[in-house]
């Protein structure tokens, strides 16, 4: 009976989405290859220069034979690792700021290394928007709002609202990929707040496509790059495209903003795999996570497992392993997971968000030469006053938990 009333509750949401889709503009697989009209500059990547055909040219001077030689060293000395903490009261969650490298100690598998890179926060910050935009968020949306509104807005609502109140152009730079069946690069990484309008309204004027939800491939295209859609509103001819991930960027205080379920239906890759790139990525990860409504209304008349079609339509297990894969995405990477209910919470979870972001310390420590493939516990604690011991009864440190070091393939007798 339960499992009946699911699918019933499911087969009138997707009924009213087919009897509509006529009158609403081209779903997004659609939108990926029809970007507005008026021609766009392409975006310049944080710490990269504007096109030279743009730029003044200056006469250069000839290099000298010896300045040249020392640039083609390849400098490889040993493997860096990168660590952003955030620092906060245990009982007020006041986050800590004014600290200095002297007040962190890294401990990596319990031994302590040299912090030998450190910045305050101070920079601005690089940010990816990373957002399901699904058939199944949509329904679980739309049910979970008993039909009040759209589903879709329950993804819109927290995306709109950061992009639009915590994104500080010209200094900030925002990256948007929305994804279903696949990621989506809307707009590479940009500062123009323009840009930025024109992700929104194109989110706005279109609706999901597709009901899969592969969020592990999403994540690994946000982090490490690889092929994917050309970006929407680079007007390319080209319908794919190489996109860099985030761990391209260097010496800028990264973050990633991702708002899903949480749900994933048939990734390339597994969550094993997905978490271990989320660990040695390094980049913090914030998380809104969205379909509870749904679930705290009919958590009591969903079976245990999914439904014949799968984790389109899910079972309680699926939710709760939903959870458990975006808390530990966060924890692990030094984010903040926060699952949403009511539309009043959005804009305190975001607010949470922003600050911590803003006060990311950015520290590294050297690895050495070690390659020995396995993961490696990082612990970073931090000693306030300066008094010689560390603060961790009233004080919390977010960091990243693992670093997985890299396998030298000789050591391992060639084996790839």
């Amino acid at each position: 009976m339960n499992r009946r009333l699911t699918r019933r509750a499911a087969a009138l949401v997707l009924a009213l989405f087919t009897a509509t889709g006529s009158a609403i503009l081209p779903a997004l697989a659609q939108s990926r290859r029809t970007p507005p009209q008026a021609p766009q500059k392409k975006n310049t990547r944080p710490g990269e220069q504007e096109p030279a055909e743009q730029r003044p040219q200056e006469p250069q001077e000839p290099v000298p034979a010896e300045v040249l030689k020392e640039q083609e060293v390849v400098k490889v000395a040993s493997n860096i690792v990168q660590v952003e903490a955030v620092v906060y009261n245990k009982k007020s969650g006041q986050i800590v700021m004014g600290l200095k490298k002297e007040n962190f100690a890294i401990f990596e598998d319990g031994i302590q290394r040299d912090v030998t890179n450190f910045s305050t926060p101070d920079a601005p910050i690089t940010v990816t928007v990373v957002l399901e935009y699904s058939k199944l968020g949509q329904m679980l949306g739309y049910i979970g709002s008993g039909g009040q509104e759209p589903g879709q807005y329950e993804v819109l609502r927290p995306t709109a609202a950061f992009l639009q109140q915590f994104i500080k152009p010209p200094h900030d730079y925002v990256s948007v990929i929305a994804y279903d069946m696949r990621p989506t690069p809307l707009t590479d990484f940009t500062n123009d707040p323009g840009r930025i309008g024109q992700v929104i309204s194109l989110l706005l004027r279109n609706q999901p496509a597709f009901s899969e939800a592969n969020l592990f491939d999403a994540l690994k295209l946000t982090l490490v790059g690889g092929k994917a859609d050309s970006v929407v509103l680079e007007n390319s001819e080209k319908q794919t495209a190489e996109y860099a991930g985030m761990t391209s960027i260097q010496g800028r205080r990264k973050a990633v903003f991702l708002v899903t379920t949480g749900i994933d239906t048939f990734s390339k890759i597994n969550y094993d795999q997905a978490r271990k790139i989320a660990q040695n990525a390094g980049i913090p990860i914030y998380i809104i996570g969205t379909g509870n409504m749904f679930y705290k209304k009919y958590e009591h008349r969903m079976p245990a497992q999914d439904g014949l079609a799968g984790a389109t339509e899910p079972g309680r297990m699926t939710f709760l392993q939903a959870q458990n894969t975006l808390r530990t995405f966060a924890d692990e990477t030094g984010g903040a997971f926060f699952p949403i209910t009511f539309e009043g919470e959005i804009i305190s979870a975001l607010q949470s968000i922003n600050a911590m972001m803003r006060n990311q310390y950015s520290l590294a420590y050297s690895a050495g030469e070690r390659r020995d493939g396995k993961k490696h516990k990082i612990v970073v604690k931090v000693d306030i006053n300066g008094d010689g011991t560390y603060d961790d009864k009233e004080f919390v440190v977010k960091a990243r938990q693992y670093y997985n070091s890299p396998k030298d393939e000789k050591a391992a007798g060639g084996k790839k």
